[in-house]
């Protein structure tokens, strides 16, 4: 028998397969950040809703939020390590499945643990396909292409608050909120099909490794960027988490204007995602720490102004695009940190982020229950401030950004 090898196979490079099925694919997996992220805050705007169902404070409803957000931060280094030799196109169909199956429990479930079971089949789905497919875009278009394709596939975020959100919240509020949760299951059983149908095999090329990750740990930029994303995400969602109640109470608006708010409010965020990502790569400190001002101010007014419906509105639209940019603003910087490892640099990135909105939706609970949604926001605004402040020491401290290879 000849000893002679013959070469794998090897998956078309992004330059050689047609545009359309490359664009597609993009878009493929930016639904499928789209159902993760509809999945994931849709609480938000059922919150009451869901709470009433089983007689649970609106703080104890929040575990809902802070449930998923632990949940992936821990599996998002052990799935992506566990799993480095996978072909990453299986590892995404993997995770939308036990998304789906995660919605339809949330639908039948009988108690609130059982709804807080189905939140943790989300937090594993989150921390798994974030850390996959937030930096799958230069394996699916050219590098020419890579810019356009990142902002598409993070706009799935404020797309799942302007969408997403605000149709769960209203067929909640038309059908229950049972219906919203298995209407949107069955959405994503088709973003699966979608997925399967037109994202290439894409065999691992570099499996991460955790001594990476402890490698990258020990960049002062990096712990920058942990450090930011904990204090501007811990201000959001400590706050954001509970905006339906705010608005409720404070502004006294009906489900169905929150709705309108909550729309409104999405609306901005596409338009944040957007001029974040033009702007970013080449002034990461500065859009970052606009982006923290701004929901800062938003925050810390609302308890000020947010009484009144043109008020509160007005702060939401400032809120939403200063929002709509932090993702893209922490995934480019911990990017611009470790430009060699890019998967590995999701991983930190999907386990920070997903980590805070646990601790943000906890604290902003603990203290709704105590005092009040205005002391929420007033508290969100305060470490968003800190997170401006952070950035103005690493732009003082002129640290610089290690070249790509």
């Amino acid at each position: 028998m000849s000893t002679a090898t013959t070469p794998a196979a090897r998956p078309l490079a992004p330059s050689d397969r047609s545009p359309l099925v490359s664009w597609l694919a993009v878009v493929a997996v930016m639904l499928g950040i789209f159902s993760i992220v509809t999945t994931e805050i849709l609480p938000i705007g059922l919150l009451t809703s869901i709470g009433s169902s089983f007689t649970v404070s609106d703080g104890m409803a929040g575990l809902m939020m802070t449930m998923p957000g632990f949940l992936a931060a821990v599996s998002a280094p052990l799935v992506v390590v566990a799993t480095g030799r996978v072909d990453r196109r299986v590892m995404l169909g993997v995770f939308v499945l036990l998304l789906a199956l995660a919605n339809f429990l949330t639908a039948v479930a009988p108690s609130y643990w059982v709804v807080l079971v189905s939140r943790v089949m989300v937090g594993v789905t989150i921390g798994g396909f974030w850390s996959v497919g937030a930096g799958l875009a230069g394996r699916l278009v050219p590098a020419r292409s890579v810019g356009r394709a990142t902002a598409v596939i993070f706009s799935a975020v404020p797309l799942g608050s302007v969408l997403g959100v605000p149709l769960g919240t209203f067929i909640g509020d038309v059908a229950g909120w049972r219906t919203a949760f298995l209407v949107l299951g069955g959405f994503t059983l088709t973003v699966l099909a979608l997925l399967l149908l037109v994202v290439p095999p894409l065999p691992s090329d570099r499996a991460t490794r955790l001594d990476v990750l402890g490698g990258m740990l020990r960049s002062v930029n990096t712990r920058f960027a942990l450090v930011m994303t904990f204090l501007v995400v811990l201000a959001h969602f400590g706050t954001y988490t509970y905006v339906t109640p705010f608005l409720e109470q404070v502004t006294r608006a009906g489900p169905a204007l929150v709705t309108v708010y909550l729309l409104i409010y999405g609306a901005a965020g596409i338009a944040g995602n957007f001029l974040g990502g033009s702007t970013v790569r080449r002034r990461p400190r500065a859009v970052f720490a606009a982006a923290a001002a701004m929901l800062a101010g938003a925050t810390l007014l609302l308890p000020v102004l947010g009484g009144s419906d043109v008020g509160a509105v007005t702060l939401l639209i400032v809120w939403g695009v200063a929002y709509g940019a932090v993702p893209v603003c922490s995934q480019t910087w911990f990017t611009k940190a470790s430009p060699g490892f890019p998967e590995a640099s999701s991983v930190l990135f999907t386990a920070s982020f997903q980590a805070t909105i646990s601790i943000g939706a906890l604290a902003g609970g603990a203290v709704l229950d105590r005092s009040s949604p205005s002391a929420v926001m007033a508290l969100g605004g305060l470490s968003a401030v800190l997170t401006v402040l952070v950035a103005w020491v690493h732009w003082a401290g002129r640290f610089s950004w290690p070249k790509a290879s």
